[in-house]
């Protein structure tokens, strides 16, 4: 038997914490951070319900930081086993882990300089150090490369098509003949999504740990291609600039590499391109090292001879003094910056550059969680604050949801129905309440699986 614990991502899209007890070891599925709310950042400060010195392995799903930001604050803790994931996503993590821990370290600077902080002085979640501790715990492997855990349980990392080296991580018993296995998706991926491979098909599961982000949505059918086209024209007809806050890892290279076609189609004029990012500039040297894990067109341009993620007129910014020079551009170009859902970073300067000007046009292009101000933004916010000042909110705002990173319902049940036979239970976490109600009523009406939406801190047996 074994007994599976969530201890994160029940009733919100961050925190993914799965813990599995099997063969009295102690295995933690993802390690994430609670983002958005004040009441999630708060349960960053908790103490981690297990003693993380009697964790025997990390495995980590992808490199994004709500499923392994925890990690060096459990570091710090006393966890000291080996950590898995894709070699991807270590990669990606060397730059994301660092930056957490950068951020950590501002936002204690911040709250001592304000005095806003009950602790005094305010100390950060982690720091420096604690990244490169766990940095150092790291053993990538393979796709479908066989990862021994212990005697008959094997674990095995396959493409989750959400980002780079984002994986599904099924584990495997072997007991007398008889095989099990539950499956943590992680985060699901689209199928034809530029830049990055289609979700692998999985077979034989017995247990299922699926997200929800979109659960009770559709992405429109209609080409983003096109529709990003339309709104890059728009936004020169206007005269002023498009500003688009995007995740450093994922939705930048994705768009780098959409308006690079679109102007060799023709469709959008040659506009300056400011990828205003120091981490997304790392990560996209990262992304064109693992051309193996690329879709077949992204190789097949390569061997074309193509710089894939180059518009003609790219610039970039590492510096802060690079950054500040944008602000004079006023016209005929696109600024792409993180964090994606404006919860911090240097977009933070552009939006308060920005917002305040009718001819701009801000554009969300993925998932904007609940308490976040990319969340405040696409529901109409008439100001926004940003550094302790409200920002009036003239600039025309938009949303292009045909790059988001998550499945809709309709792709998750898609992907659900090439499942040989159902698991015996499917487990629903990573989604807003509504979300996860809605995907899991859906899943129960056309496949007539049996389905559970866990709480923070529930625990169930399993039969591996």
């Amino acid at each position: 038997m074994a007994t599976i614990t969530f201890w994160g991502a029940t009733g919100t899209v961050t925190g993914s914490r799965h813990f599995l007890e099997l063969d009295r070891k102690r295995y933690l599925v993802d390690c994430g951070l609670f983002q958005g709310t004040k009441e999630n950042r708060l349960r960053n400060w908790e103490e981690f319900p297990i003693d993380p010195g009697q964790i025997e392995r990390v495995l980590l799903t992808h490199a994004h930081i709500d499923h392994t930001g925890y990690l060096p604050r459990l570091v710090k803790n006393g966890f000291s086993g080996p950590v898995h994931c894709t070699r991807a996503s270590a990669d990606l993590l060397e730059i994301l882990l660092r930056d957490s821990a950068h951020l950590q370290a501002e936002d204690a600077r911040w709250a001592n300089k304000r005095g806003f902080s009950k602790h005094k002085p305010a100390k950060p979640l982690y720091e420096l150090e604690d990244a490169e501790r766990a940095l150092s715990l790291f053993m990538p492997v393979f796709y479908g490369q066989d990862l021994p855990l212990s005697e008959g349980v094997r674990a095995k990392f396959k493409d989750a098509g959400h980002i780079l080296g984002s994986a599904f991580i099924d584990i495997k018993t072997s007991r007398e003949g008889r095989v099990r296995k539950i499956l943590f998706g992680g985060d699901l991926g689209r199928p034809h999504r530029p830049v990055l491979r289609d979700p692998a098909q999985v077979f034989d599961v017995d247990y299922l740990v699926l997200e929800s982000t979109y659960g009770n949505r559709l992405h429109p059918r209609n080409s983003p291609k096109e529709e990003l086209a339309e709104l890059i024209n728009q936004s020169v007809d206007r005269g002023g600039v498009l500003l688009v806050p995007a995740f450093a890892v994922g939705r930048t290279q994705t768009l780098l590499f959409v308006i690079r076609e679109l102007e060799e189609q023709g469709k959008i004029p040659e506009l300056q391109v400011f990828v205003d990012s120091p981490m997304a500039i790392d990560s996209t040297e990262i992304f064109r090292n693992h051309l193996p894990d690329l879709d077949l067109q992204s190789r097949l341009y390569h061997l074309q001879g193509k710089q894939i993620f180059r518009p003609k007129r790219l610039r970039i910014c590492r510096s802060r003094n690079e950054s500040k020079k944008i602000n004079a551009v006023k016209n005929r170009a696109i600024i792409i910056s993180s964090s994606g859902m404006a919860a911090g970073g240097r977009i933070l300067h552009h939006l308060t550059e920005r917002l305040p000007d009718p001819a701009n046009t801000v554009l969300f292009i993925g998932y904007q969680a609940e308490g976040t101000r990319g969340r405040q933004l696409v529901e109409g916010a008439k100001k926004v604050k940003i550094h302790g000042q409200y920002v009036p909110v003239k600039a025309l705002v938009e949303t292009l949801s045909g790059y988001s990173g998550h499945a809709d319902y309709q792709e998750i049940l898609a992907w659900l129905i090439g499942f040989n036979r159902p698991p015996e239970q499917t487990f629903i976490v990573h989604g807003e309440p509504d979300a996860a109600e809605s995907l899991s009523d859906k899943i129960r009406e056309t496949l007539g699986w049996n389905v559970l939406i866990p709480k923070l801190g529930e625990s169930f047996e399993l039969d591996l």
